[in-house]
């Protein structure tokens, strides 16, 4: 009689993740890639807008200025206007890529440096804008999809269509004239009329100051989140919707589980994932969407730094603002076309 031994055989599984690493990086080049190759088209789109459509782009800088020929031609000599057309642009590009983004003959000073001192206070106001959206237009959307044609439902998606569709402009003034000048039917301004902080106070890390600076970004903030926490609203509903068929809803229902928690972990991670490539697209496009709102509030940010150099007009810092917005977006779709793979297994067997 012989006794027969089974032995278990050993887990392998490094033959089966290598192939998943290695697909893994080969998504990551190809992205990169993608990116890389935007950003080119980018480069040379800019330098077609602003080195070849002016006819003189130092007679628009020296625009209701007066200036003699040899200052024009010195001009000419230190932007470059005088050598080649392809030396140009590869000196264009490598200034690009080293962060020399020219010099502003407005401000006299450099772009990079005038685009670093006022980047801050367009993070603070996208970065502030952008969390709540998300947060308010998720949390609205998944409820509202959840019990289509409840109260909720409809007034979820009447409010954000109805803000959806105003003008940033025109919900900036009003709200700046309604609760910032004081000026409808004698009520006092209850926030600043616009600026970062009060003028003559310090800066700093003192509680105060930071109250201060928070109490001017109200305005700015609140007329940012009432037009795009709409977006997000719609999506998600649209998402949570196009879930609540699904038969492994039915599945997670059968075996006992709560609504809420069938909810939450079976039906809102799946529709993430379309509002996760408009999340990122969106808070690359509001750093740039931002102009409209940093003028109404005179906030001292990229946005109205743009503005400022479109009425002088001052190319150089145009050009540097531009590069500066358009690459943000391309960062963001990178971001946002990786945290897609990560999020979604369908991705990961392409």
């Amino acid at each position: 009689m012989s006794v027969g031994v089974q032995l278990d055989a050993p887990a392998v599984s490094g033959p089966e993740e290598a192939p998943e690493r290695s697909e893994f990086w080969v998504y990551l080049a190809r992205k990169v890639g993608a990116a890389i190759v935007s950003f080119v088209m980018l480069l040379v789109v800019g330098f077609v807008i602003f080195s070849l459509i002016p006819s003189d782009p130092v007679s628009a800088l020296t625009r209701g200025r007066p200036t003699s020929d040899a200052q024009m031609n010195h001009l000419r000599a230190q932007l470059g206007l005088d050598k080649p057309l392809w030396e140009r642009f590869l000196t264009f590009v490598g200034h690009t890529v080293t962060g020399n983004l020219g010099y502003s003959y407005e401000y006299h000073q450099s772009v990079s440096s005038l685009i670093a001192d006022r980047l801050w206070p367009t993070l603070l106001l996208m970065g502030t804008s952008t969390l709540i959206s998300i947060w308010l237009g998720m949390w609205l959307g998944i409820r509202a999809g959840w019990n289509p044609g409840s109260v909720l439902d409809r007034s979820a998606s009447a409010v954000s269509l109805a803000l959806w569709s105003v003008p940033t402009f025109w919900l900036g003034l009003i709200l700046l004239v309604v609760f910032g000048s004081g000026s409808v039917g004698g009520i006092p301004a209850i926030f600043p009329a616009g600026g970062l902080q009060t003028q003559g106070t310090a800066g700093g890390l003192a509680p105060s100051h930071i109250l201060d600076v928070g109490w001017h970004l109200v305005l700015p903030c609140l007329t940012l989140v009432a037009v795009i926490f709409a977006q997000y609203v719609t999506i998600m509903r649209s998402s949570i919707i196009d879930e609540r068929g699904n038969p492994y809803l039915l599945t997670a229902r059968a075996k006992g589980l709560r609504d809420e928690v069938v909810r939450r972990r079976h039906a809102v991670p799946n529709a993430l994932l379309p509002s996760v490539t408009v999340i990122f697209l969106q808070v690359g496009g509001m750093i740039g969407g931002a102009i409209t709102v940093e003028v109404v509030y005179s906030w001292p940010g990229l946005g109205y730094l743009t503005f400022t150099a479109l009425r002088i007009p001052d190319l150089q810092l145009l050009e540097g603002t531009f590069i500066v917005f358009s690459a943000a977006v391309i960062i963001c779709n990178l971001i946002a076309d990786l945290l897609y793979r990560a999020l979604d297994p369908r991705v990961r067997r392409q």
